[in-house]
């Protein structure tokens, strides 16, 4: 045997649950590729309500594009005024999004990784919060465990190792603060 046959034979998910039965994962995966992932519903109240019947704890006035992934939609918060891109949420442990939020298009929110330092590859999956005010840009990724504080921003295409300071401006990869956000 190989050592590549061994690391497929040898993967260990160290007990993860996915939190809901095997009808609800079927049925909300034909519900998220026919009506949420395909852009069918252009209609952001749809698509609230769609993630709600699967238990997405959303708040009011949230705005979703179409094209949206969600892994898990009950593994998902999203506070009041937050407007959603078409991103991707990998959420395999929970996601929290504070209110005036923002996801663009084509971010990541990843919170499943793997150690590579073991035989059996096995899988890790820490929370990600994003907190009140922050601002996730386009094709920006959000590593598992991390935290985005209050009104950052995590600038096109950078990626979040750590965790990011309230009302910093991030850029890079690894992502670097490069200055602090100011609002006026």
């Amino acid at each position: 045997m190989n050592k590549e046959t061994q690391l497929q034979k040898n993967f260990d998910k160290k007990g993860f649950n996915a939190g809901a039965s095997s009808l609800k994962l079927i049925c909300w995966y034909f519900t998220s590729v026919m009506f949420v992932r395909s852009g069918i519903i252009p209609f952001s109240s749809i698509l609230v309500m769609i993630l709600r019947m699967f238990g997405a704890k959303i708040g009011k006035d949230v705005r979703i594009k179409p094209g949206l992934y969600v892994h898990y939609p009950w593994k998902l918060t999203i506070g009041d005024h937050s407007w959603i891109a078409e991103c991707r949420i990998e959420n395999l442990a929970e996601v929290r999004i504070g209110s005036n939020a923002c996801i663009s298009q084509q971010a990541m929110l990843l919170t499943g990784n793997h150690d590579y330092k073991k035989t059996g590859f096995d899988l890790i999956t820490k929370p990600i919060i994003i907190e009140n005010g922050a601002w996730i840009g386009a094709r920006a990724i959000v590593c598992p465990g991390i935290t985005v504080k209050s009104h950052a921003v995590l600038t096109v295409a950078a990626v979040a190792t750590k965790d990011l300071e309230p009302y910093g401006i991030y850029q890079g990869n690894p992502a670097v603060k490069v200055k602090d956000r100011i609002i006026s």
